[in-house]
């Protein structure tokens, strides 16, 4: 092929290129281009809208946060809302979150439902008063190879009330490797009795948008955007006797709920599991014995998954589904509360449900 083949070759490709992108703008504009929408929310609010957008980020852009912890991409099922009108056929994506009687009652993913036209929407009452609040990064700590543990600090005027074992949503923004501003969900591990700080405990997940950003990118005085609190998974003021599991950055509910239980001297009989691979994955150890000195009705049993030589590991072996069963008869009489992944919480239900306990009792916070 000579110089002007090559030249003629380039010249086609790239008219091919420019005219795909021609196209796709073209559709962008015309076929996704639904014009202004009328959003009416809880038959006393409407929004005008710009139409084409989930109704998950629509409702964000104008001020309205509903809990979502995989950032609109159907898998967490906590961006409900019930949609009246105007949300076009329910969709396949959204079965596996939605129970049929949910959807008797017109219970919707809003990452999954398009503004396409006039909607009539009906949302809880608490989720008006989640706002958003800026921060800034106080410090970041490895606690483990894989897990930091961020502190925020809020301005005065900004404290946040929020209960122990609640979560907030940090928004990740554009950067090198992204394109896109995302917000992702993260449990609080302080005590509500901090309101001018928050502390997070955030995991590395490869090729996770903003988990990336928080470690590789995200630096000691730098700004950050949240947004909370939500969550229905936090501390029951009773008298029973307590179970807590955790695996991972789950810890960060269960620590704010001993902590909260610390500072306010509550002198529960609680049992807390927690397991890791390796003895160095065991993170906030010198704290929670700490915790321990002051609350003794509190017990421990860490486990290890798959100890190597070099952990000198003589302590439990196993996962929390394998603990909890050699130290839990009836369980009848206790409540619960569990953060870790989706098999993990529901194999540790399923454990408890057999050992007697009500399904009611039961409060647990799934991560993906």
């Amino acid at each position: 092929m000579d110089y002007v083949e090559i030249l003629q070759s380039v010249g086609i490709l790239s008219g091919i290129g420019g005219t795909l992108a021609l196209l796709m703008s073209v559709a962008k504009n015309t076929v996704g281009n639904y014009g202004e929408c009328n959003i009416t929310v809880n038959d006393d609010k409407v929004l005008e809208v710009q139409g084409g957008e989930t109704l998950l980020s629509t409702l964000i852009d104008n001020g309205i946060f509903i809990p979502s912890a995989c950032g609109g991409k159907g898998t967490c099922g906590y961006c409900t809302a019930q949609v009246f009108e105007g949300g076009g056929e329910f969709l396949a994506t959204e079965a596996p979150h939605i129970t049929p009687k949910e959807r008797e009652n017109h219970v919707r993913l809003t990452c999954q439902v398009k503004v396409k036209r006039d909607m009539k929407i009906g949302i809880p009452e608490e989720y008006l008063s989640l706002r958003q609040y800026f921060t800034k990064v106080e410090s970041i700590v490895d606690v483990t190879d894989k897990i930091k543990h961020l502190t925020l600090q809020l301005a005065p005027e900004d404290a946040m009330e929020f209960k122990a074992g609640q979560y907030v949503q940090i928004l990740a923004p554009e950067y090198e490797n992204s394109d896109e501003e995302i917000y992702r969900a993260y449990s609080i591990c302080s005590s509500p009795d901090v309101k001018d700080k928050l502390e997070l405990f955030i995991g590395y997940i490869p090729e996770g948008i903003a988990t990336t950003y928080v470690h590789f990118h995200l630096k000691e005085g730098d700004d950050l955007e949240i947004i909370g609190p939500f969550g229905h998974f936090f501390y029951q003021d009773t008298d029973k006797e307590m179970v807590m599991a955790a695996i991972g950055t789950g810890l960060a509910p269960i620590m704010s709920i001993l902590r909260y239980m610390r500072n306010h001297k509550i002198h529960r009989k609680a049992r807390v599991f927690f397991s890791a691979r390796h003895k160095a994955d065991l993170y906030m150890m010198e704290e929670l014995l700490e915790i321990q000195k002051e609350i003794p009705e509190i017990e421990y049993y860490f486990s290890l998954t798959r100890p190597e030589e070099s952990d000198n590991w003589d302590g439990l072996r196993g996962r929390v589904t394998d603990t909890i069963p050699q130290f839990i008869e009836d369980a009848s009489n206790m409540e619960a509360y569990l953060c870790g992944n989706n098999a993990m919480i529901d194999a540790v239900i399923a454990t408890l449900k057999e050992k007697g306990m009500p399904e009611e009792s039961i409060f647990y916070d799934k991560f993906e």
